[in-house]
Parts: structure tokens; sequence; C-alpha cells
């Protein structure tokens, strides 16, 4: 008699992988790559005016917040793998409202997409700092850009593309792509996490985490790395795509550059190694310092709108350097014991990010022209740089060494 015994995958799932993680990435990176130039153009087609897209991206960016925070609060409710399952379905079901192409119906598919990101977002990062060791946080991070770059190098350009010829097609796409991310999502198996200690008690209220949160300067830094960064490409994904149809250069180009910029991506590996070789102190400041100074100067190039649209194209890749390491202090400093909490506060910055840019721009357009946006990401990238001064000029020396390094040391 042979006997029958269950495999060992189906009894024990294995630790997730850092390709793993990876490859949800890059399936969430299809879905939102392929509607990121598109619904700008939608919204300001279908609308007519930018200051009223700004003010409806500021509304869109309170409730996304509002999302966000309540993650760790539905956590206590709702199992961890429901709520990303969740998220993905918002992706899903987001995506294909837009098909019916009314103001209402793009509006409300931008809405749950929004909500959809920082719900998936909130997950994804506990479970990686669940699963990856804080010596691999900087692998993760490359890994991750380099298996999105496909779907932020083709999708913003292609969205655009088919939705000239038929509007449905990249919402249609988007949809498939959150529906294969889930699927991913269910292949893993990463269940509800890892349990750090047994509770010993009720769990306290996520909102109690923002004292310690403000107690702490590295992740205070870290988070206001990251919300500068995302107002960044704000800028450059939403405004520029305005700012191109109001110069007459047409609405594609704006996807287009996007495209070309997300290629960058796959120098993330590159990056990686170059920060490896100085410290995460010195990228950032780079980064910042570029963005700055590049941001800057298109602001002031308005009245030439194809030198406006190189410079902020060149400070693009730069905000590709500031996705590899800015995030780095923020959760190389992050304790165990509250991975979803501050999971959830760290994933606020796109939505502060979401409401600061568009409530900004929206005052901003009520007395100077779309370039003015443009100056004003400058100067907050300037004071982004200034900030990063006052990080340890070792930070993360350690984390992210190459082994060779490390042996040599």
């Amino acid at each position: 008699m042979f006997e029958r015994r269950i495999p060992e995958w189906l009894r024990h799932a294995p630790d997730p992988s850092l390709k793993g993680f990876a490859t949800l990435a890059g399936c969430e990176a299809v879905a939102r790559g392929m509607l990121i130039s598109v619904y700008p153009v939608a919204m300001y087609d279908a609308i007519g005016d930018a200051a009223r897209v700004s003010s409806i991206y500021f509304a869109i960016g309170i409730v996304s917040l509002l999302a966000g925070l309540s993650v760790p609060l539905l956590n206590r409710i709702v199992p961890r793998r429901w709520l990303y399952s969740v998220g993905a379905l918002t992706y899903v079901t987001g995506s294909a409202l837009a098909i019916a192409g009314t103001a209402e119906a793009v509006v409300a598919s931008v809405v749950m997409t929004s909500a959809a990101t920082v719900i998936c977002f909130v997950c994804f990062n506990a479970y990686v700092l669940d699963y990856i060791a804080r010596i691999e946080l900087g692998k993760c991070e490359t890994l991750r850009m380099f298996y999105s770059a496909a779907g932020w190098t083709v999708g913003p350009v292609l969205g655009v593309f088919l939705w000239g010829l038929w509007r449905p097609a990249p919402f249609l796409i988007a949809s498939a792509a959150s529906a294969t991310m889930l699927a991913v999502f269910l292949y893993m198996r990463l269940g509800n996490g890892k349990l750090i200690t047994r509770a010993r008690g009720p769990a306290p209220n996520p909102l109690a985490f923002l004292g310690r949160f403000l107690r702490q300067p590295r992740l205070i830094a870290g988070w206001l790395f990251a919300v500068i960064r995302s107002c960044g490409w704000w800028a450059y994904v939403v405004y520029l795509p305005i700012f191109a149809v109001e110069n007459g250069l047409g609405t594609q180009l704006g996807g287009t550059l996007l495209s070309v910029t997300n290629a960058g991506l796959f120098l993330a590996p590159f990056m990686l190694r170059w920060m490896q070789a100085h410290s995460v102190r010195h990228s950032v400041r780079t980064g910042f310092l570029a963005v700055a100074v590049l941001f800057t100067a298109a602001g002031l190039s308005g009245p030439v709108p194809w030198l406006a649209v190189a410079l902020l194209f060149a400070g693009s890749f730069f905000l590709i350097l500031l996705d590899v390491c800015a995030g780095l202090p923020f959760l190389m400093a992050v304790k165990p014991s509250e991975r979803t909490e501050m999971s959830a506060i760290y994933s606020s910055y796109r939505d502060i990010s979401g409401i600061a840019t568009p409530g900004i721009a929206w005052g901003i357009l009520l007395v100077a022209p779309v370039a003015g946006i443009f100056v004003a990401s400058g100067v907050a990238a300037g004071l982004a740089w200034a900030l990063a001064g006052r990080l340890h000029p070792r930070l993360g020396a350690a984390r992210i060494a190459l082994p060779g390094r490390q042996a040599a040391s």
C-alpha cells in the first residue's frame, strides 16, 4: 500500500519571498499605470477647468486619507487577508466603473481607486515588515520597483493611446490586472501576518500611535520625505498633462513622457548600488536638490513650454532615485510591534500629498498659471534637502551594504 500524503506546500505555506512581493507590486503597477495618465485628461475633458479638477482631487485626497487611517481600526475586526482582498476588489470595480465615461463615473472611479491604493499599500507594507528582514528592505524596495517597471513604463502611454481609440479599453485592462493581483495574493497565502506576541489586553486605538510617531524624529523626517516626494510626482503626473494640453502640446504628451520616465525604474538596481557606495543621507539630499533646481527652473520657463517640459522630464528621474532611498529612514525605524499602525501612518503620505498638492495648486491657479505649481514643488523639494542634512551620515549603512563590502570591512 502506498501512503497517501498531503503535499508539503499545501500543509505549510512557504514563507513569502522577495520575488513574491515584487510580483504583487508588478500586478498593481499594471493596474495603476494604465490609468494614471488617463484620469487627469479624462477629468479635464469631462469638466474643462483645471482649478475645478484640483478641487475634486483635493476632496478625493481627504476621502483617501480617512480610508487609510481607518485600516488599522478595521484590522482589529477584519483579518488582514480580507482587507487586502477587499482593496483588490475595489480596484477591479472602481476601474470598471469609469467605463460609463461621465464626469460622475470618472470621479467615482478615482475615489475607489484611491481608497483601494491606500488599503492595499497599508496591508502590503505590513506583510513586508512581517516577512522581510530589515537587512533585506533595500533589496525588497529595489526588486519591487524593478518588477513594477514594465507596468509603469508601458501603462501611461498605452492607457492614453487606448483611451483615444476606445474610451473603455484602459479601464478594462486595469480591472483585469487588479483581478490578477488578487489571484497572486491568494496563491501566496499570506494569511494575516506573523503574530509577534500574544496579546494581553485589547489593542490600542490606532490613532494613539500618532503620539509615538510624533516623538520619533526619524519617523517624522521619513514621512515628510515621502510627502514631498509624492507632491513632486503629483505635479509631474497630474499637472504636466494639463500644462501640455493648455499649451497646445497634445493630450498624449503627458502619458508618453511618464512612460519614458518610468522606464527609469529599470535603473533601480544601479541606483541601489550607487546608494550603497555612498549613504542614505547623501542619496536623499542629491535627489531632493536636483528636483528643487529642475522643477523651479521648469516653472520659471513656463512661457517656453518645451523647455519647461524638458526640465520636468529631467527632474522626474531624480524622483525615481528618491523612490529608491527616501522611504528607508522611516522603514528602518519602525518597531516590530507597531508594524500595522505605523504602516497606516506612513501610507498617509499619499493622501496628505493628495490633499496638499491639489489644495495648494487650487490657490496658485487663482493667481498664476499651471507653471506656478512646478515652482512650488521645487521650493518644497528644497526644504526637504535642508531637512535631509540632519540625517545621520551612516544611516542604514550596515543594512544595505553589499556582501562583498561587509566581508572586506
